[in-house]
């Protein structure tokens, strides 16, 4: 993984972009104090050189159905890993594939409609033949859920590093 050097401006954009994504060029140069054509080129090189990865609304799962959440872990057979982890990341359910060290192999975050759904799901990770085991944890509550490093961001500024 190459990381892409970014100077205070970059910074100071993507901040801005993370607060509010759909916020005009204009508003953005106007809140940071440099021309409209200065954001415009940055931001096309931040998305360039994959910074920026892209543009999303923000949904509330719950709000559409998907109440359940669990954590998987998961223990795969030796020379599979990669593999295993490739098909599990395919799966709609999933919005998380962690490779990590200790007792098990990947970390799985996934949202269902129901435990049901859960069921299944566990069930056809058991059923691969190079899964050895899962453990799955129900998220009881959610205390803190942010995908976006908007508080790194400002952390960062705050201490004048930005």
């Amino acid at each position: 993984m190459v990381q892409v050097a970014l100077d205070d401006l970059d910074y100071k954009i993507l901040a801005e972009l993370l607060r509010d994504g759909r916020a005009s060029f204009r508003k953005i140069a106007e809140k940071i104090g440099v021309s409209v054509s200065t954001i415009v080129s940055r931001v096309e090189a931040l998305e360039k050189n994959g910074v920026i990865k892209g543009y999303i609304a923000l949904i509330d799962p719950v709000k559409i159905g998907y109440t359940l959440s669990a954590v998987i872990h998961v223990r795969i057979r030796h020379g599979k890993l990669l593999e295993v982890q490739k098909l599990i990341a395919s799966y709609p359910n999933v919005h998380g594939v962690y490779d990590v060290t200790g007792e098990s192999d990947s970390v799985i975050l996934a949202r269902f409609k129901d435990r049901e759904e859960l069921s299944t799901f566990i069930k056809t990770l058991l059923a691969n033949e190079h899964v050895e085991r899962t453990i799955t944890y129900i998220v009881l509550d959610t205390i803190k859920e942010e995908w976006r490093p908007t508080q790194l961001l400002e952390k960062m500024i705050k201490e004048e590093k930005i």
